[in-house]
């Protein structure tokens, strides 16, 4: 008997259940709650994907998926990785004026390397860069320097002209340390 009357609570169990899945699909819910389940979904799945995307490319997956970049290596500079620094003496030259008034230029200048024998090279022929900066700079006039267009201007010649004075070594920038127009 008693397993009679645990097969017949059971079936009534089981038949209440179908009745009530029965009416939550039939009139139970509203469809404004389907829409809402859709949006909220949507917003969940946009919200993961925006993440994902600005993980990609803020780099903060690159220890994860590996970065390819930073395995080629071609133009590194020493093996240390630091740059080297050579400081030029300070020059002092008369900018190129049209009137009775008379300009001056001092400037102070450190040059960047990327080796010791770079260092070496540039070294041996500071007297060469320091006439080409000095023939360059007499050209100039005041108007030439003013702004910070002017100033790249120069530190671009310059670079140029330190170059060509020291190859077969490179120098990859020049710094400013102290620049005076009177």
């Amino acid at each position: 008997m008693a397993e009679d009357d645990l097969e017949d609570d059971l079936e009534e169990d089981v038949e209440d259940d179908d009745l009530d899945d029965e009416e939550g699909e039939s009139g139970g819910s509203s469809p404004g709650g389907k829409k809402k389940l859709l949006i909220i979904v949507g917003a969940v799945l946009l919200l993961l994907i925006g993440g994902g995307a600005a993980a990609y490319f803020t780099g903060l997956l690159d220890p994860l998926l590996g970065d390819p970049e930073k395995t080629v290596s071609g133009s590194e500079p020493a093996a240390d990785g630091e740059a080297l620094f050579f400081d030029l003496d300070e020059m002092v030259v008369n900018l190129n004026t049209s009137g009775r008034r008379q300009s001056v230029l001092k400037i102070k200048v450190a040059l960047e390397l990327a080796s010791q024998a770079d260092l070496m090279k540039v070294q041996a022929v500071v007297p060469r860069v320091i006439d080409n900066f000095q023939t360059y700079l007499r050209e100039l006039r005041v108007d030439d320097l003013n702004g910070s267009a002017g100033l790249y201007r120069l530190r671009e010649e310059l670079l140029t002209r330190v170059n060509v004075a020291v190859q077969p070594a490179k120098v990859n920038a020049i710094l400013f340390k102290e620049m005076l127009i009177q």
